[in-house]
């Protein structure tokens, strides 16, 4: 008697394989995978984990699971990735969120509650949206600059905007760094930026999954990984209003760099990610 393919032994195949593969997380990605064939929720898997995968599903699941073991990202297999408790849509023309980038968020967001009435924010080489969106959400006395070189990228961070409820509160703008807002002499409050900062060199090394799937203009920071820094940095000392604040994510061995493109600035500081690795520098333009 054929033994019938139910979605706890789908499971169960699919996080063995996985594991036998090498994959870090079998389980957990087995589950977002098939979940996602599924229409369901992951909770979902458990609750019905007696019932059986029809033949379609389990084709579709098949090709899935193929695409994964190619390096495929699972958040471009399903289409979407969280980031600060929110789901966002991703698509082959951003970068995935990473959790290292809730550093940056978690210090603007407390940098712009210290600000009493209008917030103006520029998000640099905005991607998905995922910053702008979020700082958009938790602070709501904010105007949002969403600026990118892709427009295809300007267009999911607008579905984002419009998934969360935003949209209002952002205004999306294609163009290189900050220039657009150069060019419109608009005054902010805070820049944030978390801009290619890979080296050149040490792009053909990164994991597989990020080298050959994620956008290479998403990555690529130039020969020491801080081209688009060098630039960034002045225009964002003359578009700060006194007394504002620059914020950008950087590579974990990349803050002394930095730290040295920063001399017109003053309380400059590094914060750490979860793992204690230089993550994020802040620095303040002076008061008036």
């Amino acid at each position: 008697m054929t033994e019938t393919w139910t979605v706890g032994r789908m499971l169960q195949w699919t996080a063995g394989y996985f594991r036998r593969k090498g994959l870090p997380e079998p389980r957990l990605e087995a589950e977002i995978l098939l979940a996602h064939v599924l229409g369901w929720e992951r909770m979902s898997l458990y609750v019905n984990y007696d019932q059986p995968v029809n033949k379609e599903e389990r084709a579709s699941y098949r090709q899935i699971i193929k695409r994964r073991i190619q390096g495929e990202p699972v958040a471009y297999l399903v289409g979407y990735k969280e980031f600060f408790s929110l789901k966002f849509k991703v698509t082959s023309d951003v970068l995935i969120p990473r959790p290292d980038t809730e550093v940056l968020v978690e210090t603007a967001i407390e940098q712009g509650r210290n600000q009493v009435g209008l917030l103006e924010v520029a998000d640099v080489g905005t991607g998905s949206g995922v910053i702008a969106v979020t700082l958009a959400a938790y602070l709501p006395q904010a105007q949002i600059y969403a600026v990118d070189i892709s427009e295809r990228a300007l267009l999911v961070a607008m579905e984002n905007a419009a998934l969360h409820g935003v949209a209002d509160c952002i205004t999306f703008m294609p163009g290189d760094l900050l220039q657009p807002l150069v060019n419109a002499n608009t005054r902010l409050d805070m820049v944030v930026a978390n801009l290619p900062y890979v080296p050149a060199a040490e792009l053909s090394r990164l994991d597989p999954g990020v080298r050959e799937f994620e956008p290479r203009l998403a990555l690529d920071g130039g020969n020491d990984g801080l081209a688009y820094y060098r630039r960034l940095i002045p225009q964002a000392y003359g578009s700060l209003k006194a007394g504002g604040w620059l914020l950008i994510e950087i590579g974990y061995d990349q803050a002394s760099q930095v730290m040295q493109l920063l001399n017109d600035f003053q309380e400059v500081r590094v914060i750490p990610d979860l793992a204690g690795r230089e993550r994020v520098v802040a620095a303040r333009k002076e008061s008036l």
